[in-house]
């Protein structure tokens, strides 16, 4: 049996430009004490970590040195202020976002290098005044880089990293292969592969999920099978799970007769919905 839940899709507008790449470092840049991401606001469990030291993170703590992050808890997002005015970033809960490096550019524009091993994270930020200015964000699937935009990305425990932008232009390079993703257009990359195709953006939460009963050495079980759009993350009961190309996650359940399953869908833009499934033979 097939069940469906659907959600709006988002609108669209043009102004920014994107590029994703497979490689693993950036170029070298110098680290400047005067460079800094400030913490604006906190909701929920949210960590400052400076060189593995955590503590509460409070409005005003700066990242300003190699390494330093904010870590969100579950139900805990986090807003992040880049200096200079230049944009803000939105931190997700289970999310891990840190320092990679800050640095000027030669014509003084500045370059910011983060990095997020894992969660969900949208930015906001205004079109670059210098043309050495540049902003790349770090997945373990590939690079972003930016020069004013609004987009998001979505990190799974796997590192399959999916991709949305509202405008503009995205180049997704990975394995040696570039794929064009226009404005209004989503794509993924799973590490160690080619970036898949650029579709049109759906901002979907979108859940779809089929059960299968299996008798396996005479004990009875379920198998939940659910379907996401590829580029989202999904929690199961606050547990993060890892999706395959289609989207497609599965989850070994017993046969009771009555049971119940809280499925939280996010999209790379950082849209959610919680899915109650109540199962019952």
């Amino acid at each position: 049996m097939l069940f469906r839940s659907r959600a709006p899709i988002l609108g669209l507008c043009l102004f920014f430009s994107l590029a994703i790449t497979g490689s693993t470092a950036p170029r070298p840049v110098n680290v400047r004490v005067n460079r800094w991401l400030m913490v604006r606001q906190n909701q929920g469990q949210v960590m400052f970590d400076r060189q593995g030291n955590r503590r509460a993170s409070r409005s005003g703590d700066r990242l300003e040195s190699v390494g330093d992050g904010v870590v969100t808890g579950q139900r805990s997002t986090a807003v992040l202020e880049v200096d200079t005015g230049i944009g803000f970033i939105q931190v997700a809960e289970n999310t891990h976002i840190r320092v990679r490096s800050l640095a000027y550019a030669p014509d003084n524009g500045r370059i910011t290098v983060l990095e997020v091993p894992y969660g969900q994270a949208r930015l906001q930020l205004r079109p670059f005044t210098h043309r050495g200015s540049n902003l790349e964000i770090f997945t373990p699937a590939g690079v972003s880089a930016v020069r004013g935009t609004e987009f998001g990305v979505s990190i799974q425990p796997n590192g399959k990293t999916g991709l949305a932008t509202l405008s503009g232009a995205v180049t997704s390079t990975a394995q040696g292969q570039r794929v064009f993703v226009p404005g209004g257009f989503q794509n993924f990359t799973l590490p160690g592969e080619a970036p898949s195709a650029a579709v049109p953006l759906s901002d979907s939460t979108e859940l779809r999920y089929q059960l299968e009963r299996r008798i396996q050495a005479g004990l009875r079980s379920l198998r939940f099978i659910g379907k996401v759009d590829p580029v989202n993350l999904v929690l199961v009961d606050s547990k993060p799970q890892t999706t395959d190309r289609n989207g497609e996650f599965s989850l070994l359940l017993p046969a009771v007769s009555r049971q119940a399953l809280q499925i939280t869908v996010v999209t790379p833009l950082g849209r959610r919905q919680i899915h109650d499934v109540l199962i019952q033979l």
